[in-house]
């Protein structure tokens, strides 16, 4: 059975790399110049548990109809290139295979199926982070397992996520997984702004303060959606933005197990700055703000979290301090 990753950035070439390892039959959709770097410089994976691995033969390619040979298609590009995906997924690939989104964000899995009828998609969250570091190392800095839409269709495939190191848990109440997952993700852009690693990053109070500002504020739009978010962490969602608060020697010990996380681990969207991309703030942020706007709430330090993000993608400097990105979430208009 063949495996096609759509959209070979950070997590699409771990995931994808790690299939091809355990010895699934993988094939990578990417640009022609990660095919040019791995070609000069190698494939490596590792992780903050000190694995660390070479990888040989990975394929990556360029066009699309390759689709056509894929069983199972693992979506891995960024929420503004769903659509686009989907158009390329409904040419070429075969009705009968699988399609299992892995995308930050809500509104992915049914943007595909809107997009692709007739054919099963289910959604899936990624809960660790990868970063790509000197040597074209692919290092997975945090922990945690991937979560999917429970579905009959995974059962070939568990075994070769399991080799992986990759195990499937499928979940029943996905949209509450889906938010639960946005909840945590809240502190991708806390954590570009920052400009430091994410362990530095919430190691200082004043960075958690504002990260608790933008939870607070989707914890209200949930509610007032009738949306429970799914505990993601050792840590209950309501309490997270207390936890946030608490002084930083008192939020060490309380919080010693989220704080696993690899000192060089940064966020997508920190990388997605430095690399001059996109970011997927809209879909994060932005969802939290439209969310608050559909049921009569409001979410202004997450639209404001949006306006900074998207003032950097212009080429306005990152490096904010802790209370610098404070009063910019919490000035009046």
């Amino acid at each position: 059975m063949s495996i096609v990753i759509f959209g070979a950035g950070s997590i699409g070439v771990y995931v994808g790399a790690s299939l091809h390892a355990a010895g699934a039959d993988v094939r990578m959709i990417g640009r022609a110049r990660l095919r040019e770097k791995i070609a000069q410089e190698g494939l490596r994976l590792s992780d903050l548990h000190g694995r660390s691995m070479e990888i040989e033969g990975a394929r990556i390619v360029e066009d699309p109809a390759t689709l056509a040979e894929a069983d199972l298609i693992l979506v891995t590009v960024k929420s503004a290139d769903t659509p686009a995906a989907a158009d390329a997924i409904r040419r070429h690939a075969r009705q009968n295979a699988l399609v299992l989104s892995l995308q930050n964000g809500v509104g992915n899995v049914e943007a595909l199926r809107e997009r692709l009828p007739g054919m099963v998609v289910l959604g899936g969250m990624v809960p660790f982070n990868v970063v790509q570091l000197p040597g074209n190392r692919f290092h997975r800095g945090t922990g945690g397992e991937l979560m999917v839409e429970a579905s009959p269709r995974l059962a070939p495939w568990q075994a070769s996520f399991q080799a992986a190191h990759l195990p499937l848990v499928e979940r029943a109440d996905f949209l509450s997984v889906q938010w639960g997952k946005l909840l945590i993700n809240l502190n991708n852009p806390v954590n570009a702004l920052a400009g430091i690693p994410l362990k530095a990053e919430l190691s200082q109070r004043g960075y958690r303060r504002c990260l608790a500002l933008l939870m607070d504020e989707a914890l209200g739009a949930m509610r007032a959606a009738g949306i429970v978010p799914a505990r993601i962490t050792p840590v209950a969602p309501r309490r997270l933005p207390m936890l946030m608060r608490l002084p930083d020697f008192l939020f060490r010990r309380v919080a010693a197990k989220s704080l696993r996380i690899d000192p060089e681990a940064r966020s997508s969207m920190w990388e997605d700055l430095q690399a001059g991309r996109k970011t997927e703030v809209d879909y994060l942020n932005g969802a939290v703000v439209a969310l608050a706007r559909a049921n009569g709430a409001r979410a202004d330090a997450n639209q404001r979290m949006v306006e900074l993000i998207h003032a950097v993608e212009k080429g306005r400097p990152a490096g904010m301090s802790p209370q610098a990105l404070y009063r910019a979430l919490t000035a009046s208009k």
